[in-house]
């Protein structure tokens, strides 16, 4: 006989309870905590899967949230990565109902305001600017309503640029997993991270994981407690946040996931338990008010360290994505160029198809090197993409403009049209083929003047000797052109400067560089302006360290691999190239099936050294370090980060960087440093000296990592197991050794790398009539330490008759306050605006010349007040055309009335500037 009483079910974790209990009055003993249970599904469109499957996923991922949320009316989902919903919108228009229906409710939040979950080291600091503008203008076009929480929760390192770019996209705050409590020197779990320029947002540390596994979330709240700063998760009031839900490949919270949280919040087991989102409980803490507040403790540096071993796996993505970056980014200016100049339609959308590809291929697992392989097929793919939309987009505005200069007719000549895509002035060497010249070339400017060239070897091999390939100077102005001829035969072009050349000596005017002939490295760079020499008599054999690397392809608790290696063996040294333009000596190397050429090249006039590199690399589980000896005293070390730099200590450790990392000291008393400038890597280490190392401070660059696709520690590899290895074959890319007096500031190296990694382009042209100079420029900064990072066109459309408007964003680069001078010829303006140290700043600059500029935020949302701005003067145009006239001045300085946000991290007594009239 069944007995017929039922008790009530007790406060325990585990029995069979029924579903949807009432919310009981937790137990007096509960602690006195708040627990923000973030329901959220990381989803990586790319790992151990294609895109393809990550596409499928969203939707799947996506309909189980809006499920559970007609099951359970307290549930709250978080949603990050807009990629995800933009796939959910072409491909399921019923399930994207649904959650603008749930967004409006206010229980599906969308955070991160980016594309995607990016790495967050390596891509250019405007890549970063447009994962908001393309992510955020999505949110507000489809939901309206934008992200005001920063989120990266699987990337493995963030820069410390970050604040100031997620306040400008309308942000205020930032959660963010990695680097973990054993992973750094940062302790708490809350706390403010500050930017360079003072820019802050509220950061949060997540405890132990973002994703939970299916069944209970009671493991995943007791690691999260055990993970939390103290002062954060412990004492009266105390609040933080817990996530959970299935991640990795989607999935999202279940439904065991959520009636643990009720049956906990109900036992009191970990306190109070409520279902929220990250914009909840930041406001929350934010309200606590500014006795709170400004206790908190600041953190200004990067968040590091997190498998650094990524910062070198895969050298193909890296060099597509800055091939890309850089593409995209030359298409801008050259489309906004010829929409306003031309009234060409400027072409948003394929520009938007452009960014989207090289956005979504800096997800932190495709751009770091750690998804499988047939995923770099398709970043391949999709970057080839880019590239070509870019190319159409430059080649069109490039002929657009050609046809427009007058180029006089001279028989037997080939007129050269080279265009800069820099915004200052640049002296740069052209590689030239040409054809229909069996006599050969030489090289004059656009006045007759004899141009510095040389002949060169042609890409053709054939039997044609009409064709050929000259190398020359070119010297053009700030985003623009000059042209140059081809007139046949030899004629005069010979420098001075003191070139000479040997197998062991480079020499000009500026500096003697010797090779040593037994390891074919440099054993003497002898600035003569000086006479210091920061590389005297170091040991050449470091110059190239082979390791056996058994590290797995993340490079998991990796610090640094500089450690001593095999070095390759000498195979020859030749002299390439001689003549009055520049000077080249080619050092091959090889060790087992691997050969290394690397090309020193010197020019007439320059103390700096480029090396261009060819690296047919056949190791397995093997790196190569690259490494620059100096023999400098008590140096310092400084990295180049997105938009920035940071100084860093000198002990060996692998650290990510943009393009360059300088290390300066003494030698023999005297300020003294050296700059290396990189094309495509990213993973660099500074060493103290070492007996290890040849008792010398050197600046190492990680230059191939060839570990087993995907693979990650504690999987053990089979000895006997076939496995793909990273890294096989052939690469290149380049190099400049930069000596300087004692103060990086000097070698430029910011805009050097710019034009080491993006060099101009020369076209052939026709003879016709034209109403543009040979020579013009269309915008310039005047090479000041107010760098230019982008010209383009508005993302709203603004084409009317006569022109578009243009945003012109500018960064301070030297880390010390400054002012601009940004001359636009092209609309016949001049910005002049105080910078703050590091800080970066957004004009619109209409077509219309009533129109005033304005000041806009990283959306090209407004701003404050407008900005005045002056017309340049009737002659501008032509003085910027010639790159050695000195810049005119304005009418009447350039001033803007700043917002309160910005002035208050400066000088609060500047939040209000004086505006001369409208002219």
């Amino acid at each position: 006989m069944t007995d017929a009483r039922q008790a009530p079910v007790a406060n325990a974790p585990a029995g069979i309870q029924p579903r949807d209990l009432p919310p009981a009055n937790r137990p007096a003993a509960t602690p006195q905590r708040t627990l923000h249970m973030i329901g959220n599904a990381h989803l990586d469109p790319v790992w151990l899967w294609p895109w393809q499957e990550g596409y499928q996923e969203a939707r799947a991922t996506f309909w189980s949230a809006i499920h559970r949320m007609e099951e359970y009316p307290d549930f709250v989902f978080t949603c990050d990565q807009i990629v995800l919903l933009s796939w959910v919108e072409e491909s399921d228009p019923e399930l994207f109902e649904q959650i603008k229906r749930r967004v409006a409710e206010g229980r599906w939040v969308n955070v991160g305001g980016w594309w995607v979950e990016p790495d967050n080291n390596m891509p250019m600091g405007e890549s970063f600017v447009r994962q908001g503008l393309y992510g955020q203008r999505y949110l507000e076009s489809r939901f309206g309503i934008p992200a005001t929480v920063g989120m990266n929760v699987d990337p493995f390192g963030h820069n410390a640029m970050l604040p100031q770019i997620l306040r400008g996209q309308g942000m205020d705050s930032y959660t963010f997993l990695r680097p973990g409590p054993h992973e750094s020197d940062l302790a708490p779990s809350l706390f403010w991270w500050e930017a360079p320029d003072g820019s802050r947002v509220l950061a949060y540390r997540i405890p132990f994981e973002y994703g939970s596994p299916p069944g209970s979330v009671d493991g995943q709240t007791e690691k999260s407690l055990a993970a939390l700063d103290r002062t954060v998760g412990f004492g009266e009031n105390a609040t933080a946040m817990v996530f959970y839900g299935v991640g990795n490949h989607g999935g999202g919270p279940t439904i065991a996931n959520i009636e643990s949280i009720h049956r906990y919040d109900r036992m009191g087991s970990f306190g109070r338990m409520t279902m929220s989102s990250p914009r909840t409980y930041f406001d929350e803490v934010l309200g606590r008010g500014e006795a709170f507040l400004d206790g908190l403790p600041v953190r200004r540096d990067d968040l590091q360290h997190h498998a650094p071993g990524c910062y070198s796996a895969h050298s193909g993505i890296k060099a597509w994505q800055r091939r890309a970056q850089v593409a995209v980014l030359n298409a801008e200016r050259w489309a906004a160029v010829v929409a306003a100049h031309d009234g060409v339609e400027y072409p948003r959308e394929q520009l938007e198809t452009a960014w989207k590809q090289v956005l979504f291929n800096q997800f932190h697992d495709i751009l770091p090197g750690s998804a499988i392989e047939p995923s770099y097929d398709d970043a391949r793919d999709q970057l080839g993409e880019a590239v070509s939309i870019s190319k159409r987009i430059i080649t069109r505005a490039h002929n657009v403009l050609a046809r427009q200069v007058q180029v006089d007719r001279e028989d037997g000549t080939q007129p050269v049209l080279v265009f800069n895509p820099h915004p200052w002035a640049v002296s740069v060497d052209v590689d030239f083929q040409y054809g229909a010249q069996r006599a050969g070339v030489h090289v004059v400017d656009e006045t007759g003047a004899p141009v510095v060239f040389q002949n060169s070897q042609s890409t053709a091999t054939t039997d044609d000797v009409s064709r050929g390939a000259v190398v020359f100077r070119a010297d053009v102005p700030a985003l623009g052109y000059r042209l140059y001829r081809l007139r046949p035969g030899a004629g005069p072009g010979a420098a001075s400067g003191g070139l000479t050349v040997t197998e062991d000596t480079l020499e000009n005017d500026h500096v003697r560089i010797r090779i040593d002939q037994e390891t074919g490295w440099i054993s003497s760079y002898l600035v003569k302006a000086t006479g210091v020499d920061v590389m005297a008599g170091v040991d050449g054999t470091q110059h190239t360290q082979i390791n056996d690397d058994p590290t797995d392809t993340w490079g998991h608790r990796v610090v640094s691999y500089a450690w001593p290696g095999a070095t390759m063996a000498l195979k020859r040294i030749v002299v390439r190239e001689t003549g009055p333009l520049r000077s080249r000596v080619r050092v091959e190397r090889e060790w087992g099936a691997s050969t290394l050429v690397e090309e020193l090249i010197l020019d007439h006039d320059s103390p700096v050294l480029r090396v261009n590199v060819t690296l047919d690399w056949r190791e397995q589980a093997h790196l190569l370090k690259l490494r620059f000896p100096t023999v400098l005293e008590d140096p310092t070390a400084t990295y180049e980060i997105p938009f920035g730099h940071l100084e860093r200590p000198v002990d060996g450790a692998e650290e990510p960087a943009q393009s360059w990392v300088d290390l300066t000291g003494t030698v023999d008393g005297a300020a003294a440093g050296l700059t290396v400038i990189t094309t495509n890597k990213h993973a660099y280490d500074v060493s103290p000296a070492s007996a290890d190392n040849g008792d010398e401070p050197s600046i190492g660059v990680t230059a191939v990592r060839s570990p087993v696709y995907s693979w990650h520690d504690p999987r053990l590899l089979d000895p006997e197991g076939i496995y793909s290895f990273q890294d096989q074959g052939i690469q290149r890319f380049s190099y400049e050794l930069v000596p300087h007096a004692g103060d990086w500031r000097e070698a430029d190296p910011i805009r050097r790398a710019l034009v080491l990694g993006n060099p101009v382009r020369a076209q052939q042209e026709s003879f016709h009539d034209g109403a543009l100079p040979p020579v013009h420029s269309f915008a310039s900064d005047g090479g000041s330490s107010v760098l230019v990072t982008a010209l383009k066109g508005t993302e709203d459309a603004t084409e009317a008759p006569g022109g578009a408007d243009v945003v012109v964003r500018a960064v301070e680069t030297r880390g010390e306050a400054g002012r601009s001078r940004i001359e636009l010829p092209l609309l016949g303006r001049v910005i002049e605006e105080d910078f703050g140290p590091s800080q970066l700043r957004t004009f619109v600059v209409p077509a219309h010349p009533a129109e005033p500029v304005r000041e806009v935020d990283l959306i090209e949302r407004p701003l404050g007040a407008p900005v005045s701005s002056a017309p340049t003067p009737s002659d501008a145009s032509e003085a910027s055309s010639a790159p050695s006239a000195p810049a005119q001045e304005p009418e009447s300085p350039v001033t803007s009335q700043r917002s309160e946000a910005q002035t208050s991290q400066e000088d609060p007594s500047k939040s209000q500037t004086s505006q001369p009239p409208q002219p």
